[in-house]
C-alpha cells in the first residue's frame, strides 16, 4: 500500500541534474529555498571537441545530494509532497535495461564530435531537412547524432539495440529510471520538453517521428515514453531516502527556469546565463518557425492541457568562457573575480573575444566558427580581456535578441535573467545598455529548480495553479539602459566584424 500523502507534506524537491553538477533542492509553497544539496561531477575531455559524463557518477551524486538537502532541512520523505527533475538537455545516456549500467559515457551536449555524422545526414535536404517536423536543424547539439554516434563506435551496441536491451535518455530519463527502481521496474519516459531536443520528436503530434528514426537508424524501442511536464511518471523506488513519494514534473532545464520566472504567456521571455546562454520566448500555443536562426521548441504542457511552444535561441559558450580563464590561463582564481578585475577597466581597450570554442550556436550556426580574440595592441592587458569576456556575453544576447524581435514581430519590453552570472552587476548593466530595454532579476535565483518544484507540486494539488504561482514571483532588481544610442551602435558594429573572423576556420585537417 502507498503510505505516503501529499497532503500533509510542506515541501516539495527538485532534482536539477545540471552540466557541472546536480542538485536536490528544497522549496516551500511560498517557492523559498529550504535546503541545498550538491556536488560537482568530473568532466572528462579525451580529446579536442568531446565532452563526457560518467553516468554512474551523475547517479550517485544525485542520490547523495537528496540526502543532504534532506539533512541539512531536518526533513524526511514524509515532509516531501512530489518530487520535479530538471536537467542538462540533449545530453545522451544508452544504458543496458537490464543490468542498469552504461554502454558509454554520456556524450555531453556542447560536444562536437557528431559532425561527420551530421553531413552525413544533411547531404540529402541540407541541415534543415527535418526542421518543419522537428523545430531544429541538424547540428552536434542535440541528442539523435549522439545516439548514433554510440550505435556506430561502441563494441556491441548495435546488435544490444536491434535486441531491444538497450534504453536511451537524456539525463532528465536516466535519472527518472533509477529513482523509480531502475532495473526493478524503473519507468522510462521523458517529458515532451526534453523530447523536444533529439530531433526524433515532431512537434505537432507530440510523438517520436518513424521516418526520421529511419533515417537515423534508431530503433524505436530504445527510446523513452514521451509524457507532458506536470503529471505522475511513477514513483520513488524502495531503496530511496524519499520511497513512495511521486516523482509529478519534468523539464528541461531551460523550459524549467523559463517556467520557474512565471513566463507562463505568450509574448514572455527570459535569458539564462550558465554554461551558455540560452533565451526562450513563449509563443503559446502556436508553432513558429524561425527565419533568423533560432530554434522551435517546446515550452511546456500541463498534464492534459494544451502545449505550449517557445522560440529559442542558444548560446554554446558564455559562463564557461570564464571557467576557461580561470582554469585554462590562471587569469583569476575564482570566477567571482571577474567582475572587479573588468571594473577596473573604463571599456574593453578595443578588443572583443569571441568564444565560439564549440562552433557558433545561434543565430549562426557555424560549426567551422572557433574562438577569436580580435582587436588586440599593446595597451590591452588582462583586465580588457576579463571586460570583453563579459561583453561577449551581452553581445551574443543582443544578437539572439534581434533574432527573437524578428521572429515573433513583437519587440520585448523587458528581459527577465537567471542563473549563476546574473550576481555580476557590471554583466547585467552592460547588457540592459547594449539591449536598450531593462534587465530584471527575480528574487529567487533558483529559477531552474523552481520551475521544476512547481511541475511537481501542479501535479499533486500542491500547487491550486499558475497564478498562484504567477503571485510568487518577485522582483530583486532592474537595470535600466544608460548608453548613447551611437556608441551602442559603435560597439555592436564592432562585435559583428569580430564574430566573421571567427568564421571558416576549422578545415578537415584542422580541427
Amino acid at each position: 500500500m502507498n503510505t505516503h500523502s501529499a497532503v500533509e507534506a510542506q515541501y516539495i524537491l527538485a532534482i536539477d541534474q545540471g552540466t557541472t553538477s546536480s542538485r536536490a533542492i528544497i522549496f516551500d509553497k511560498a517557492g523559498s529555498v529550504i535546503s541545498v544539496g550538491q556536488l560537482e561531477h568530473k568532466q572528462i575531455f579525451p580529446q579536442a571537441g568531446w565532452v563526457e559524463h560518467n553516468p554512474t557518477e551523475i547517479w550517485n551524486n544525485v542520490r547523495e545530494a537528496i540526502g543532504q538537502a534532506l539533512s541539512k532541512a531536518n526533513l524526511t520523505r514524509h515532509d516531501i509532497a512530489s518530487v520535479g527533475i530538471t536537467n542538462q538537455r540533449e545530453t545522451a545516456v544508452v544504458w543496458n535495461k537490464k543490468t542498469g549500467e552504461p554502454v558509454y559515457n554520456a556524450i555531453v551536449w556542447q560536444d562536437t564530435r557528431t559532425q561527420p555524422i551530421v553531413d552525413r545526414l544533411a547531404a540529402e535536404g541540407g541541415v534543415d531537412r527535418f526542421k518543419k517536423q522537428v523545430g531544429l536543424p541538424l547540428a552536434t547539439y542535440f541528442s539523435g547524432t549522439k545516439i548514433v554516434w554510440i550505435l556506430e563506435n561502441v563494441t556491441g551496441v548495435r546488435e544490444a539495440a536491434d535486441a531491444g536491451d538497450l534504453y536511451f535518455g537524456t539525463t532528465d530519463s536516466w535519472v527518472l529510471w533509477n529513482l523509480t527502481g531502475g532495473v526493478d521496474g524503473g519507468v522510462h519516459a521523458t517529458d515532451v520538453t526534453n523530447a523536444s531536443r533529439t530531433l526524433f520528436m515532431d512537434l505537432t503530434t507530440l510523438q517520436w517521428d518513424d521516418e526520421i528514426l529511419a533515417a537515423f537508424d534508431v530503433p524505436r524501442s530504445m527510446l523513452p515514453e514521451i509524457r507532458s511536464s506536470s503529471e505522475v511518471y511513477g514513483t520513488v523506488g524502495e531503496h530511496s531516502l524519499l520511497r513512495e513519494v511521486p516523482v509529478a514534473g519534468i523539464l528541461g532545464d531551460q523550459q524549467a527556469a523559463t517556467f520557474g520566472q512565471a513566463a507562463f504567456d505568450q509574448g514572455e521571455a527570459k535569458n539564462t546565463y550558465g554554461t551558455g546562454n540560452f533565451l526562450i520566448f513563449n509563443t503559446g500555443e502556436d508553432i513558429v518557425h524561425s527565419s533568423n536562426g533560432l530554434l522551435t521548441t517546446v515550452g511546456y504542457k500541463l498534464g492534459d492541457a494544451p502545449v505550449h511552444y517557445a522560440l529559442e535561441g542558444s548560446i554554446a559558450v558564455t559562463g564557461s568562457l570564464i571557467q576557461w580563464l580561470r582554469d585554462n590561463l590562471g587569469m583569476i582564481e575564482s570566477a567571482n573575480e571577474i567582475e572587479a578585475l573588468a571594473a577596473s577597466v573604463d571599456d574593453n581597450g578595443g578588443a572583443y573575444f569571441v568564444p565560439a570554442f564549440s562552433g557558433l550556436f545561434a543565430p549562426y550556426w557555424r560549426a567551422d566558427a572557433r574562438g577569436a580574440l580580435v582587436g588586440v595592441t599593446r595597451f590591452v592587458n588582462k583586465a580588457h580581456i576579463a571586460r570583453a569576456a563579459l561583453e561577449s556575453i551581452a553581445f551574443q544576447t543582443r544578437e539572439v535578441l534581434d533574432a527573437v524581435n524578428a521572429d515573433a514581430g513583437v519587440p520585448l519590453t523587458e528581459l527577465k535573467v537567471d542563473g549563476g552570472a546574473t550576481a555580476n552587476n557590471l554583466l547585467l548593466q552592460f547588457q540592459a545598455d547594449i539591449l536598450d530595454v531593462p534587465v530584471v532579476r527575480p528574487v529567487v535565483a533558483e529559477t531552474t529548480a523552481l520551475g521544476a518544484a512547481y511541475a511537481a507540486g501542479l501535479a499533486v494539488g500542491f500547487w491550486n495553479g499558475l497564478d498562484e504561482l504567477r503571485a510568487n514571483w518577485q522582483e530583486d532588481a532592474r537595470w535600466e539602459p544608460n548608453m548613447q544610442a551611437d556608441e551602442r551602435d559603435r560597439l555592436l558594429r564592432s562585435w559583428k566584424k569580430a564574430v566573421t573572423k571567427s568564421m571558416d576556420w576549422v578545415d578537415d585537417d584542422v580541427k
